[in-house]
């Protein structure tokens, strides 16, 4: 009897929704086989099924099919990313296309709203391709968990990425009375009514996120965004020194290596050091070095042009 029920219960739900979603796959292939041409950007499969019609119908199983839709939300970006023809800027993702992020994630959480990584991941993402997007998934998280200050921390980042600094000092404090919240979140309410279009603000917003993040993937975007304010950190400081040598020697230097002596008595922000590879070049944060554009006589990133600045 045991067995039965554990058949009953478990293993059958399982079958019929496994069934169900290998079945969409054949009509999948007769719709995409009869949709007119489209460019390539716009070729994504609709979402024949979504989660908020699900909801009742999947046998108790709602958060392994809310799992099923998180992740291929992570698979779909990683995907266009791959995919990409064009240089990517992590700010902005509009070129890619990618208009079933949002139903994916709000899929996941129709299903399970107490699913807090598709939020996050939401909140990380959807700013660099819809900001009006970005709040309502972050809007819908704290509506169904108003106790999880974090969903406010998401939702205070959000508004900074889009400027609107008044609206990100409010959810920053909403989310600051939370019990248990950071004092972090304190701190960033004062700083978006003082400094929130700051370089310092986002080295401390994205600071944040690597410690607090629940998830990989939102861990690696806000170091990666973090590594970009670094970068630029690091070029100031680099065509400071290159100002200075000129001064002093009437002339541009011919490598950046150079500077050392100059760069020795640099603060970078954070307490940072410069770093350098094993041939003693500067280096970003990806190990790429920076060149030097001798006519400026200005530092550039790797993904710059000489005279380009």
């Amino acid at each position: 009897m045991k067995g039965r029920s554990r058949f009953k219960d478990v293993i059958l739900p399982l079958a019929i929704i496994i069934a169900g979603f290998a079945a969409l796959s054949p009509l999948s292939d007769l719709v995409a086989s009869t949709r007119p041409q489209v460019p390539e950007s716009y070729n994504d499969a609709d979402l024949f099924v979504k989660g908020r019609e699900l909801k009742g119908f999947v046998l108790g199983t709602e958060s392994l099919v809310a799992d099923w839709y998180w992740m291929r939300s992570l698979q779909y970006i990683g995907d266009k990313v791959v995919n990409s023809k064009e240089d990517l800027r992590l700010d902005d993702l509009r070129n890619l296309n990618p208009r079933l992020l949002y139903p994916l994630l709000d899929s996941a959480t129709d299903l399970d709203p107490h699913f807090i990584a598709p939020y996050a991941y939401g909140a990380m993402v959807l700013p660099a391709i819809d900001g009006n997007q970005a709040i309502a998934i972050a809007n819908k998280g704290i509506a169904s968990n108003p106790n999880e200050w974090r969903l406010y921390q998401q939702l205070g980042y959000i508004y900074w990425r889009l400027k609107m600094y008044d609206e990100a000092a409010k959810v920053y404090e909403a989310g600051s009375k939370i019990p248990g919240s950071a004092a972090f979140m304190k701190l960033m309410a004062a700083s978006m009514k003082t400094e929130g279009g700051s370089r310092s603000t986002a080295r401390a917003i994205y600071t944040q996120m690597i410690a607090d993040a629940e998830d990989e993937q939102t861990r690696d975007t806000a170091k990666r965004l973090l590594d970009q304010i670094n970068s630029m950190d690091d070029v100031d400081a680099l065509n400071n020194a290159l100002a200075e040598y000129k001064q002093t020697t009437g002339h541009c230097a011919g490598d950046l290596r150079e500077l050392e002596p100059i760069l020795l008595k640099t603060t970078l922000p954070g307490g940072r050091d410069f770093s350098v590879d094993a041939q003693g070049r500067i280096v970003d944060p990806a190990g790429t070095p920076y060149g030097l554009d001798r006519a400026a006589c200005t530092a550039t990133t790797p993904d710059s042009k000489p005279g380009s600045k």
